[in-house]
């Protein structure tokens, strides 16, 4: 059968690699001697809905790992496990402990702190509010689930996406852990380590560490300090107290760090405003910079910028069997996030133009929930509570840029502005939300069930926001806010509220004929809360209540979905196609320099296709594919009058019919592992690959913000002793080297042609080919 004759818009040289993977493949399973694993076909137990289930028992369109599975298969970041869900993809790129998910064309491209993500990240029942949050490694896990779709019933919080839940290996009360170590590309070394057992009687312990340390991957040629390099650390403790029979009490005090030298992208010269790069036309701006080597890991960046992380989490976790069939949960979390960032946005050796943003969130969030069933119905109820406190700012140290933009903005000169070289913008966001919730599912015959719920939500926000034109001194690229002189305000201080009452429900059929097969058919309602723009360039346009304020994003969703096991066959199929109209649909878009969410109208449809399956002793097969086909409509309309010598650049188009951003129509995956002996032990080989069509990092679509269609493979070997506690594995991240870009920010058109901006297309590319070996021991 030719696999990739049904793909359209796909490479002739990826099926070119497909086919000859395959070939591969089968030619290991009649050469060796395999041993029989499935490893694929485990059955995971989930907690999708609050409480434990199989995954194939669930009416949610799921991709879960075990933490066997992810160290069988030697994943260690969430960018390769998210690659092996159809329709999601993970975007990292400041380092391994800053990522963003996007799930089924929903995604948070915006780079401020203070807007959350559609797409919710979840560590232990917790949510994390901050993006910046996100910043803790994959190690010592339980298991990961990927819900696709909106889970506003039972999570709640901003999920109209769907979700990611990480769970962490608990205390055991037996003696055991892992330690690993290993080495690989640009000298970085990793470490992880685990114990756990017990301390007494009624109570055990686990303590879980990581640390990860080493260069940089971007060749700064004015300097020997490479970019994007490594340098996260992170830490687990966690006790385990069962006073009773009955009840347990987990507590979980949580760390990370991270410090790296990081604002790498690529240079590309675009003189006018019309997204159209001018590679070898010298950059007035930059005093006639352009960049052509052809190297796009490689720059002159005459300020190093940096990335300084720090997370702390404090979680209490009480579980209390009140009956044989009934349980009350309690989840206390208080968590802190402070972050400072800068970077040479001009990627040039002029001291033109620097961002920088900083962050620091207190999040205080309490659960209270009764779980219970009966001999034909299993019910969930509760109470959240989220207190939110940002304190984050964001802005520029732009003294050459300031030279030319002063004039052109306002008729003056830094002197007669007081040296002003830079704009500092401090904000504050006060959110308190409640919500109260239920689902039931009740068992209408044996083979057919009905599945209810609501959720709602009251929440408040307020918002302060100042646009602070400031002197910085020399030094103030080390910490911007702590040097600098205030001058006068840019535009007026603004202040904002918000009161909004929303809902969200779902009713689902699920219908199961045999254990072998489930169906489903669901309608979800979502919703995302509103908030408030932070924009970084302002002006009195833009700092009104029609763009610093946009509404509550609502969702209809509807889904049908099967999971189907053939046992004898050793494969499982599971698929899912759905249906989503939303209504103040939050899109993204960039207006100049500034990132803006918009209220606009949406409309997605799209299927996946999962297939899992064992077919030799020792070789286990994964194919997945999504497709999405997004509209986004009733585009907000603003024109910025700049006459150049391609037109007015317009910065919306009313009336477009557009695509969300970060939305390739096809996204494939793939994965191919064989197992075989080897004298007294085993060798693995594997290989996979995810494959992203044509997607746009802007909602205008200009050729600049369009990256064509990539396919990235990685490959890996390890041999394990027959005791299974020794483990060496070789692996290859992109294999083939693969050039693709993950971030596009457009800032064509320059001053002497009548623009603003820089001149340039900033580009930020993903990761080259790298190499890890790695030792492992389990005890």
């Amino acid at each position: 059968m030719n696999i990739t004759r049904c793909i359209p818009d796909y490479p002739t040289s990826l099926k070119s690699i497909l086919s000859t993977t395959t070939a591969i493949g089968l030619s290991l399973v009649a050469a060796a001697p395999a041993i029989a694993q499935e490893m694929l076909l485990e059955e995971i137990q989930v907690t999708a809905q609050k409480r434990s289930q199989s995954v194939q028992d669930v009416g949610i369109a799921i991709t879960a790992l075990s933490g066997d599975q992810m160290r069988a298969l030697g994943y260690t970041n969430a960018q390769q496990v998210t690659a092996l869900a159809p329709g999601v993809s993970t975007v990292q790129p400041n380092g391994e402990a800053n990522y963003a998910v996007a799930i089924r064309g929903v995604a948070n491209s915006d780079f401020t702190t203070n807007v959350e993500s559609p797409v919710a990240i979840y560590v232990d029942e917790v949510y994390i509010s901050q993006m910046s949050g996100t910043g803790f490694q994959l190690f010592d896990m339980e298991r990961v689930e990927v819900l696709r779709g909106p889970q506003g019933t039972l999570f709640g919080r901003n999920a109209t996406g769907g979700l990611v839940q990480f769970i962490t290996k608990k205390p055991t009360e037996e003696f055991e852990g892992y330690a690993s170590l290993s080495y690989g590309s640009w000298n970085r070394v990793k470490g992880e380590a685990a114990i756990s057992g017990p301390v007494s009687e009624n109570l055990s312990a686990r303590v879980s560490v990581t640390g990860h340390k080493g260069g940089g991957y971007i060749e700064n040629r004015l300097s020997d300090k490479d970019l994007n390099n490594v340098n996260d650390y992170a830490g687990r403790l966690q006790l385990l107290f069962k006073p009773t029979d009955t009840m347990d009490i987990l507590l979980n005090v949580r760390g990370s760090s991270q410090d790296i030298r990081t604002g790498f992208f690529e240079h590309a010269t675009a003189i006018y405003p019309d997204s159209t790069p001018t590679p070898g036309v010298p950059n007035s701006n930059l005093d006639g910079y352009t960049d052509t080597d052809g190297d796009v890991y490689a720059g002159d960046y005459n300020f190093q910028g940096y990335n300084d992380l720090e997370t702390m989490g404090y979680t209490a976790t009480i579980s209390w069997d009140v009956s044989s069939n009934m349980t009350l949960t309690s989840l206390t979390d208080y968590q802190t996030v402070q972050r400072n960032y800068i970077e040479d946005s001009d990627s040039s050796p002029s001291d033109y133009f620097n961002f920088f943003l900083t962050t620091d969130s207190k999040q205080f969030s309490q659960e209270l929930r009764l779980n219970g069933t009966t001999d034909r119905m299993k019910w969930v109820t509760g109470f959240y509570y989220l207190d939110l406190d940002i304190d984050d700012s964001n802005g520029t140290v732009a003294r050459d840029w300031f030279k030319d933009a002063l004039p052109a903005l306002f008729g003056g000169t830094q002197e007669e502005f007081g040296g002003l070289n830079g704009i500092y913008n401090p904000y504050s966001l006060q959110s308190e939300s409640w919500s109260i919730f239920a689902d039931i599912e009740y068992d209408l015959t044996d083979t057919l069930s009905l599945t209810g719920g609501f959720r709602w939500i009251e929440e408040d926000k307020t918002m302060e926001y100042r646009d602070i034109g400031v002197l910085f001194t020399d030094n103030a690229e080390a910490a911007p806010i702590e040097n600098y002189t205030e001058l006068f305000d840019l535009v007026m201080p603004y202040s904002g509220e918000r009161d909004d009452g929303n809902w969200s429900a779902r009713v689902q059929l699920n219908y199961k004929p045999n254990s072998d097969l489930l169906t489903y058919l669901s309608w979800n309602r979502g919703v995302k809360s509103g908030s408030f723009n932070a924009p970084v360039l302002p002006t009195d346009i833009l700092v009104t209540d029609t763009f610093m304020n946009y509404e509550p994003e609502k969702l209809d969703a509807f889904e049908a979905g099967f999971k189907l096991d053939i046992p004898d066959s050793n494969l499982r199929i599971n698929g899912a196609a759905y249906y989503y109209d939303y209504k103040n649909y939050q899109g993204f878009s960039i207006v100049g320099l500034d990132t803006f969410t918009l209220n606009t109208q949406a409309k997605n449809k799209g299927f996946e296709l999962e297939v899992f399956s064992s077919p030799a002793p020792g070789l286990d097969l994964m194919a997945g594919v999504g497709y999405i086909d997004s509209e986004v409509t009733d585009i907000p309309g603003m024109t910025i009058d700049v006459e150049t010598p391609a037109g007015t650049a317009e910065a919306f188009l009313p009336g477009a019919v557009l695509t969300s951003v970060q939305t390739p129509k096809w996204n494939l995956n793939g994965l191919a592992r064989y197992e075989f002996a080897v004298g007294e032990g085993s060798m693995s080989v594997q290989t996979d690959f995810q494959y992203r069509s044509k997607h746009y990092f802007s909602l205008l679509q200009s050729p600049a913000s369009t990256e064509k269609g990539y396919a990235i493979f990685n490959a890996s070997a390890a041999w394990m002793n027959a005791d299974e506690d020794w483990e060496v594995r070789f692996s290859v991240d992109n294999l083939f080297n693969e050039k693709y870009r993950v971030q596009i920010f457009d800032l064509s058109g320059n001053i002497d042609n009548g623009g603003l901006f820089f001149g340039m297309i900033e580009e930020y590319y993903g990761r080259p080919r790298s190499w890890r070996l790695s030792v492992t021991h389990n005890f």
